[in-house]
């Protein structure tokens, strides 16, 4: 699997005098605050977005609406932070923003197709201190008076899930290539004050990838574009819209709490498991 941070320069103009981020360990542990919580309590995000669909000379079409959500907990080790966590993104009508079971593909005429969910659980890794890996301090950042934001620029490569010769409805290639584009944006203040081990954050967060396998685009010509902007809740869970919460309380009640597990770094993939629906289906028909 080939996974590589794209790191660029500190771009600030002025090293600050009591929150030197140029620094491997202050940036480390300023990131990991305004992430999440180093008293180890669970956190927990809400990420409200789009996803739109660009087909080459052709169009660009808003696909979704998008809202997902996730619980985390970090434990301090010997090499620095496990992170424990879990997220969900649903995929909702670009205009009314009720939450999808079916969609009509209008790349295909209409056709209706079944929408598959992100259900990703579990998404746990290390944040070490001193590498070896992609996650390894200092991170860039650029600063601005009271204002801080963090950038991770991650491009993935690596075999697919679907391969095409065996899922040609649902797999663009044999290659999975995207990127994900993430930017953590908080306050000098809030990581220097030592009352709180969790600072306030929002993040934004894009991808661009192929298309969604549930769309069964096949390979034809197009990519997807998601564009999410995140807010940590700092009161927890019950400051999700109803909604969203009645159905994650429904269908994900266990993602409302960080795991709790660990069995080393691992990342549960969408199309791996929406792969472990088809084949079951496959078996079942069989």
């Amino acid at each position: 699997m080939a996974l590589r941070l794209l790191k660029s320069a500190n771009l600030s103009m002025d090293k600050d005098p009591e929150l030197d981020l140029d620094d491997p360990e202050v940036n480390f542990n300023s990131l990991l605050k305004l992430r999440g919580d180093l008293g180890g309590n669970d956190f927990f995000f809400a990420f409200p977005g789009q996803a739109w669909a660009m087909v080459p000379q052709e169009q660009n079409y808003r696909c979704f609406r998008t809202f997902g959500f996730g619980a985390g907990r970090y434990e301090k080790v010997d090499e620095g932070y496990r992170i424990y966590s879990r997220e969900v993104l649903y995929y909702l009508d670009p205009n009314t923003g009720e939450i999808l079971e079916e969609w009509n593909n209008p790349f295909l005429d209409g056709r209706t197709v079944e929408v598959a969910h992100i259900a990703n659980d579990p998404v746990n890794g290390v944040f070490s201190l001193k590498g070896p890996g992609p996650l390894t301090p200092p991170y860039p950042y650029v600063s601005v008076g009271d204002h801080v934001a963090f950038q991770w620029n991650f491009f993935i490569q690596h075999p697919a899930a679907m391969n095409r010769k065996d899922y040609p409805l649902y797999s663009s290639g044999d290659i999975d290539q995207h990127a994900e584009l993430w930017g953590l944006m908080g306050r000098k203040s809030d990581i220097l004050n030592p009352d709180t081990t969790s600072a306030y954050c929002t993040m934004s967060w894009s991808r661009v990838a192929d298309w969604l396998p549930f769309m069964e685009m096949g390979n034809a010509p197009g990519k997807m574009v998601f564009h999410s902007h995140s807010m940590k809740l700092m009161e927890g869970p019950m400051e999700l819209p109803r909604p969203i919460l009645d159905y994650i309380e429904k269908h994900h009640s266990e993602y409302l709490t960080a795991p709790t597990e660990w069995n080393g770094p691992q990342m549960t993939s969408s199309a791996g498991e929406f792969k472990k629906m088809i084949d079951a289906r496959r078996e079942g028909a069989g």
